[in-house]
């Protein structure tokens, strides 16, 4: 039964999703490489068999263990019954990496308990690296204890983001805002897989991360991670943010008023 848990119930939930990411991570690395069957959402939004395949694999073994726990996943529909419990999954966060054979994804499992996230695991099965926390419990990796990175300001900071799909038709495709941070801070990586840049930030390898047109599936496990690692995570505008909003702001707190000024200075042209 889901209910006001204690450490211990966080510590209990979070055991039975680190099991389910290690089974869905073990079946994708087991089929990474080979053919797939690829199907598009959109015009760039690819889902294969093993994102499917993997949903399956992580909601079958939760609904095991919490039958009464409510699922929002990508790939599938689920009936809502109304639980103060609900698991938001990605089962492959980095799809076209995947389907074209680059080595950068995870799954991300991340509960969300009375509208509050309170556990959260992101595994990347390539380098076999576990990122977990709980709330009030802190953010591990590979059961050693996280924490954000000390750089400041943004000119000495490493910095990630990602672009949406429909680049190439919205103009809110984070372009302007790609080329002012790029200009202002040490460098940028676009890895393609926005729950590893969070749990990046949590460990202290990347400083910041902004996106816009994320989903809650993206982000729900990767805010824990960073606010447990003593890291910030709000909206664009500073203002406190939620998983189902799309944009973020996620750093190790010292670069964060920088970086909201820098989207709002952005903003204020008519761009992002």
């Amino acid at each position: 039964m889901c209910h006001a848990a204690d450490m211990t119930t966080y510590q209990e939930y979070l055991e039975e999703a680190v099991v389910a990411a290690g089974i869905a991570g073990r079946y994708q690395k087991s089929r990474f490489a080979s053919t797939l069957n690829i199907e598009m959402k959109g015009d760039k939004d690819l889902v294969t068999e093993v994102d499917k395949e993997s949903e399956r694999l992580i909601v079958e073994h939760l609904l095991s263990c919490f039958p009464d726990h409510d699922i929002v996943a990508e790939e599938g529909d689920y009936a809502q019954g109304g639980s103060p419990c609900r698991w938001i999954i990605d089962p492959v966060d980095g799809t076209t990496n995947y389907a074209h054979g680059f080595p950068w994804f995870c799954c991300s499992i991340g509960l969300e308990m009375s509208g509050e996230m309170v556990a959260g695991v992101i595994y990347n099965p390539v380098y076999d690296e576990l990122f977990t926390a709980t709330k009030g419990g802190g953010a591990y990796l590979n059961g050693k204890r996280l924490s954000v990175s000390a750089s400041s300001p943004l000119k000495n900071s490493l910095l990630g983001t990602g672009f949406p799909y429909d680049c190439a038709t919205d103009p809110a495709n984070n372009f302007a805002n790609f080329i002012a941070f790029q200009k202002k801070a040490r460098g940028i990586r676009r890895a393609g897989a926005a729950a590893l840049d969070l749990a990046y930030v949590a460990a202290g390898r990347l400083d910041g991360f902004w996106e816009l047109k994320l989903k809650a599936w993206d982000v729900a496990a990767g805010v824990l991670l960073v606010r447990e690692a003593g890291g910030t995570v709000t909206s664009f505008d500073g203002s406190s943010f939620d998983i189902f909003s799309g944009r973020i702001v996620a750093s190790n707190g010292q670069i964060h008023e920088e970086m909201v000024s820098m989207l709002a200075l952005v903003a204020s042209t008519g761009a992002e």
